[in-house]
């Protein structure tokens, strides 16, 4: 299980949209998780998101920022400024500029220009699973805490998220292990008492 105590994020390329009403009201949507979808952390090491990950956390007060910063709010789900939902591919959203921001009108231009066209989301991990296949690792997030969205920059893991996977996994090998060896210690005992 990933330290909670550590906020995650994950970033997707995605294709933004921008809509532009008659009433003169702007939008971006687009998705910011892909469902199933294999994410390499490191050489080795893949993390998905289950289509489960979602279920219970849209109702929560989420945010829609630019490129993470508590600042650059685009929008607020209760506010309802912010839309978003599931669907067989992912996390959707939709996010309604306020034209009295020069920042969010600035970044609905460069999605319009195809300047800016990736996302990411923070979240905390509530459930997840690991599988241990060889040569490779896999972890499938099933259930998440999510906080804000963001239109982004440049979509990467951030080093704290693979610091903390790798920790996990060394943590995880270091029991696996320890484990091993008390069950060695626990037969050659065993057999030294004649059992």
């Amino acid at each position: 299980m990933a330290d909670r105590n550590i906020r995650q994020l994950r970033s997707i390329s995605s294709k933004f949209e921008t809509r532009a009403e008659e009433s003169g009201d702007l939008y971006i949507s687009g998705y910011f998780s892909v469902f199933n979808s294999n994410y390499e952390i490191w050489p080795g090491a893949t993390e998905s998101v289950a289509d489960s990950a979602f279920d219970g956390a849209l109702s929560d007060d989420i945010r829609c920022l630019i490129d993470h910063e508590t600042r650059l709010v685009l929008g607020r789900n209760k506010a309802g400024t912010l839309t978003l939902k599931t669907d067989s591919r992912g996390l959707w959203g939709e996010v309604k500029i306020n034209p009295n921001d020069q920042d969010a009108v600035n970044l609905y231009e460069r999605v319009k220009r195809g300047d800016v066209d990736q996302c990411s989301f923070g979240f905390d991990i509530l459930d997840e699973e690991f599988e241990d296949r060889g040569a490779e690792v896999h972890w499938t997030i099933k259930k998440v805490k999510l906080y804000e969205v963001s239109v982004v920059t440049f979509p990467a893991y951030e080093e704290t998220g693979v610091t903390a996977r790798k920790q996990q996994l060394q943590t995880m090998k270091q029991r696996e292990h320890e484990a091993w060896k008390s069950k060695i210690l626990r037969k050659l005992g065993d057999e030294g008492n004649g059992s």
